[in-house]
């Protein structure tokens, strides 16, 4: 399996580790601090030294067995690279930090909005949500406003765990219907933002939310009858 210490600082730039396995298309490493694909958050970019050549990270993702890393490399030729092989790795800082400021931000936005979220996408620098509104009215910029508001403050993100029968005791604590946490762990990650938003999430986060900078909401678009799509960005990206 894996060790995803990407869970246990999202800060975390640089690791050495050493190759487990080698694919066709990409590696498994014993540890790793790029991101896989999922919750809605794109996977982690970045690059690997191995045996002194560099090899260019397009995309990070779960294996089928979603307890190993795909590291997908842009390589025709990964024969140099073997089992055991010691690896330094190093993400696209830049792009996984407006990411981690994205995805806090989609947090703000569920705090300010009731209506049980359907869905959504982290981009790098525009994110969306939808969400069954069931007649909720939302004023694009009056929630403009209260998401600087919220940033503004200065409120800290922590991480946290919760059992997985405390999560089937509080179901209305996952906020997307999309993206459910994974169980049969014996717990689940969480993510709080203190006195504004708690629920389940994989993803990486800021760890305060004025890290995040000025957000702006740039649309609002109906997606049938009830659900409506709210997308916001980052103003300094």
């Amino acid at each position: 399996m894996t060790e995803k210490v990407f869970y246990q600082d999202s800060y975390q730039k640089t690791l050495a580790s050493r190759v487990v396995e080698v694919l066709d298309d990409g590696v498994i490493l014993a540890a790793t601090i790029f991101y896989p694909l999922g919750g809605g958050q794109p996977g982690d970019i970045g690059r690997l030294t191995i045996n002194g050549r560099e090899y260019k990270v397009v995309d990070t993702r779960y294996a089928p067995d979603r307890n190993n890393i795909i590291h997908f490399i842009e390589s025709e030729d990964l024969s140099a690279i073997q089992a055991g092989a010691a690896v330094d790795m190093e993400i696209d800082w830049q792009r996984r930090h407006r990411l981690m400021r994205m995805h806090t931000s989609m947090h703000l936005v569920c705090s300010l909005i009731t209506a049980q979220a359907t869905g959504g996408a982290v981009g790098e620098t525009e994110s969306r949500l939808d969400f069954d509104l069931q007649g909720e009215v939302v004023d694009k910029e009056a929630l403009t406003a209260g998401l600087n508001a919220l940033v503004a403050k200065a409120i800290p993100v922590t991480v946290g765990t919760i059992t997985d029968d405390e999560l089937d005791q509080n179901p209305g604590l996952v906020r997307t219907m999309s993206v459910q946490p994974p169980r049969g762990q014996g717990s689940v990650r969480t993510i709080t933002i203190a006195d504004t938003d708690y629920q389940p999430c994989g993803g990486t986060h800021v760890a305060n939310t004025a890290e995040i900078g000025e957000l702006v909401v740039t649309g609002l678009k109906n997606k049938g009858r009830q659900n409506k799509r709210i997308s916001l960005a980052l103003v300094e990206p």
